[in-house]
């Protein structure tokens, strides 16, 4: 099976989305969005493009650029949002405040924002879909860095559809490429001449992310399909695991009315220490 009929397989055996839906793809400016973003346009969604310009010197500048490119040569409708606009702080500055008082990872940092950011602006925008660029390599560090941190009961929202508990307010994330291995996808991207940028983002080197990403492309040496298995073995189990945390509704954050399971979301209490 090749590429693209892969990426066909994903959305038809977990429904991941159909041609009524409005779809919104996170681009952050790298492979693995764009090639999402070209492949749902190619498949006849209904698709438009949001970017965040987390405002990270010439590495953010590229990015933009790189997104803005590709959104006008198909003619995907894009909406840019920049950080400090939204939370008042460029998204350096943020992790730098938080990884000194709260000793918090700067990928978890910025993914929670993101993630925040991402889900109120596709509500804003009437999307009933989010796509992202996560793939197979990316699912499989997670699963493992939550056993590693001991909780893996985070790691009951991951899958090709994002979202234990349905609600007004959450958009479903969507992860078309969630089967495809990362040297696949870039592969790929590379094929098709993308504008995109193959630089890694500039602070993940030193994070458990890029430490895990290691240690299973080299357990992938021994075994290629270590990733593949660690994945769906984890996906066997996690509706058992989330019916014994038995989380039957959603909160709303009494700060910022997003969906939370605490009384204050985790973007709102970061932002509360970075304003203190």
């Amino acid at each position: 099976m090749d590429f693209e009929s892969k990426v066909k397989e994903t959305i038809k055996k977990y429904k991941l989305a159909n041609k009524k839906d409005k779809i919104i793809v996170a681009m952050s400016g790298g492979k693995d969005s764009t090639t999402v973003a070209y492949l749902l346009n190619k498949l006849g969604f209904k698709i438009e493009a949001l970017h965040i310009n987390l405002l990270m010197g010439k590495w953010s500048n590229k990015n933009l650029e790189n997104v803005r490119e590709f959104c006008k040569e198909l003619k995907i409708k894009l909406h840019v949002y920049s950080i400090r606009d939204i939370v008042g702080y460029a998204m350096c500055y943020v992790k730098s405040v938080l990884k000194e008082k709260e000793k918090l990872r700067q990928c978890t940092v910025c993914g929670i924002i993101r993630r925040w950011i991402i889900n109120k602006k596709a509500r804003e925008l009437k999307a009933t879909r989010v796509a992202t660029g996560h793939n197979l390599d990316d699912e499989a560090q997670n699963v493992l860095m939550n056993f590693i941190s001991g909780n893996p009961e985070l790691g009951i929202n991951l899958g090709p559809v994002t979202g234990s508990i349905k609600d007004k307010k959450f958009i479903l994330r969507i992860k078309p490429l969630y089967f495809l291995k990362e040297k696949e996808v870039e592969k790929y991207s590379k094929k098709m001449r993308f504008p995109v940028l193959y630089q890694r983002c500039p602070c993940v080197f030193g994070a458990l992310r890029h430490k895990t990403r290691n240690k299973l492309d080299d357990l992938e040496k021994k075994n290629p399909k270590v990733k593949e298995n660690l994945v769906k073995n984890f996906l066997k189990i996690k509706e058992k695991m989330r019916k014994s945390l038995k989380i039957k509704e959603l909160k709303y954050c009494k700060a910022c009315g997003e969906p939370s399971r605490q009384e204050m979301c985790k973007a709102c209490r970061m932002l509360k220490v970075i304003k203190k």
